[in-house]
């Protein structure tokens, strides 16, 4: 027997019941509506998160009720819900509030002996997708067990990546900020960096988070085991001399940086793993790689005082992203970095005493200081055993998947780096919570319309959906609004006018298709163009749309009124149609 309560509804209390949709005895089913709420703003329906029997009602219409307020006793089989229906309603997204006198827990995956395993399900890896997969099947009810090879939670991301480089990077952005604020009337010395300190702070910020994921595990009693694992069969995986069973597996095993080949032992060549260790500021660096890590970098290592050089394989820096979106990053960095050099790659690097001798394809040899080679990185799905469990890997280490995240081998899912697609980690802690799911026993699927990008250098760059570039090589028709900065106020007040943010529209339905900014945190604006995209939105919904003002928000309203002809802050232009 459960009690159905009212969910989280917002800021709203006492909203009336204007309708109940079934009486004591009823049978019903998953996610049919059981009563209706109406709000100043929308009337909701609170739908059955389980098939059962209604066996009391406990409001009337007419009756006010809150969050958490009971509405009805249902008595069920113990199942969970085989959907979405745990939601409390489509317009708000929430989950049903649901008290239950005798929970049972989902059911697991089918295994080939039966089950009696150590452990319902096991993830393999710790990053942003391995423990949210972890922490959602604990919440869902499996017995879950975490295998993460560093001594901390968090994986590449939170350890040597994502956080403490945007920790860095935020260093860096102070450091210009102080420069660039002396030809507007306030002066400072010369920054004094005490890299001890810095490196310090870096790694605090580092030991929060992943502290806090320890404490999430224990709370959620999932078993953590540290050390490297690796498949021994199709229900079994072993993390040094322990052998571990399970019935179902998520393998997020992430990724590792790619090499050059032929490189020489050399402790002042270094990956971003070394580069964020921040040992040292090297006077010369050479950063191999014109991709986002390496810019990410090469603008950390600028603003500490080091004179960069970046080194880009193909015509353009962050390859794949559209020309005028890099357009104003590549201006910046060209005054700052000492050269950039496109469409040229490494011959040869050798070890000198006053430093590292680089040939380059075409050019005279230069010698620097430390070299960062960043040129992508290379999924694990070869260093874990995988085809001992009977799992397909390719030869690049890529285990292919369906949308359910499952491998050819039904019980074990892998999720993020390893499964191929942006190797992002917003992207592996979806596909985590998707992977759970399905094991739970839930009917989901991992299919989002777009997963945006973001380079984290000044000015950042982020896009998500359809591209020019990618448009123009599948030769899809499309049309693009373009807001220049220029004409914000809110970037002139930030002295900060060199951004734009673009959108690409579908001509007929004007429909979203995808969206790119470059400027002033463009990582922190690009989400709602994302959440537009996946609600099929067009170029009246983004414009009517009221954004506060001054913001820098507001230039992606301003670019949707460009694309409908109602924009007043400039002269509207005629349709840029491709």
């Amino acid at each position: 027997m459960i009690e159905v309560r009212v969910p989280d509804i917002g800021d709203f209390t006492d909203v009336p019941v204007i309708e109940i949709h079934v009486s004591a005895g009823d049978t019903v089913a998953v996610e049919q509506p059981l009563v209706t709420l109406e709000s100043d703003k929308a009337t909701m329906d609170v739908p059955a998160p389980f098939a059962g029997l209604v066996k009391q009602l406990r409001v009337a219409i007419g009756d006010r009720v809150s969050e958490g307020s009971v509405l009805l006793t249902l008595e069920t089989d113990g199942a969970v819900p085989a959907g979405p229906a745990a939601r409390a309603a489509e317009c708000s997204g929430t989950e049903a509030a649901v008290t239950a006198e005798t929970p049972s827990p989902p059911p697991p995956s089918p295994s080939l002996d039966g089950g009696g395993h150590d452990a319902q399900v096991v993830v393999i890896g710790a990053g942003p997708g391995g423990y949210t997969a972890a922490f959602r099947a604990a919440d869902l009810g499996l017995k879950t067990v975490l295998i993460e090879r560093y001594e901390q939670l968090g994986g590449v991301c939170l350890n040597v990546g994502c956080i403490p480089s945007k920790a860095l990077l935020h260093a860096a952005r102070v450091i210009a900020e102080t420069e660039e604020m002396a030809s507007r009337g306030i002066s400072f010395g010369k920054p004094k960096v005490d890299i001890d300190a810095l490196r310090e702070w870096k790694s605090s910020v580092v030991a929060q988070l992943t502290g806090g994921l320890d404490t999430l595990a224990r709370r959620r009693k999932v078993e953590v085991v540290h050390g490297v694992a690796r498949l021994t069969g199709p229900h079994s995986v072993a993390v040094d001399e322990r052998t571990i069973s399970f019935d179902s597996c998520i393998i997020a095993a992430g990724s590792h940086a790619a090499m050059l080949p032929d490189l020489p032992d050399d402790p002042r060549i270094v990956t971003s793993t070394g580069a964020l260790a921040l040992t040292e500021v090297p006077q010369r660096l050479l950063v191999v790689g014109g991709g986002i890590i390496g810019l990410e970098l090469a603008t950390v290592y600028d603003a500490l005082g080091s004179k960069v050089t970046v080194l880009e394989l193909l015509d353009q820096l962050l390859p794949g992203c559209d020309p005028d979106l890099v357009d104003p990053l590549h201006k910046r960095v060209s005054g700052r970095y000492d050269a950039i050099h496109l469409r040229t790659e490494v011959i040869s690097i050798s070890s000198q005493k006053s430093g590292l001798k680089v040939r380059f394809s075409h050019g005279e040899p230069e010698v620097f200081d430390c070299v960062l080679v960043a040129v992508g990185r290379q999924p694990n799905g070869l260093a874990i055993d995988a085809a001992s469990a009977g799992v397909d890997v390719d030869a690049r280490g890529f285990i292919p998947v369906d949308t359910q995240l499952r491998t050819n081998v039904s019980w074990i899912h892998a999720i993020g780096d390893i499964v191929g697609g942006p190797m992002l980690a917003h992207k592996a802690s979806h596909e985590g919570k998707v992977a759970a799911e399905v094991i739970a026993g839930l009917t989901v699927e991992f299919d989002p319309r777009a997963v945006p990008s973001v380079a984290y250098t000044d000015p950042e760059v982020a896009w998500m959906g359809l591209t020019e570039t990618a448009a123009r090589g599948q030769g899809i028709d499309y049309e693009t609004a373009t807001f220049p900065w220029a004409a914000s106020g809110r970037a002139l007040g930030l002295a900060r006018e060199d951004g734009m943010t673009k959108l690409l529209f579908e001509p007929g339905t004007r429909r979203l298709l995808g969206a790119g900014i470059v400027g002033v945190n463009a990582g922190e604006l690009i989400a709602e163009t994302v959440h537009a995209l996946e609600m099929g939105s067009d170029v009246e919904d983004i414009a009517l749309t009221i954004h506060p003002h001054p913001t820098l928000s507001e230039t992606v309203a301003f670019a949707a009124e460009m694309a409908a002809g109602t924009i007043t802050d400039l002269m509207p232009p005629g349709r840029a149609r491709r």
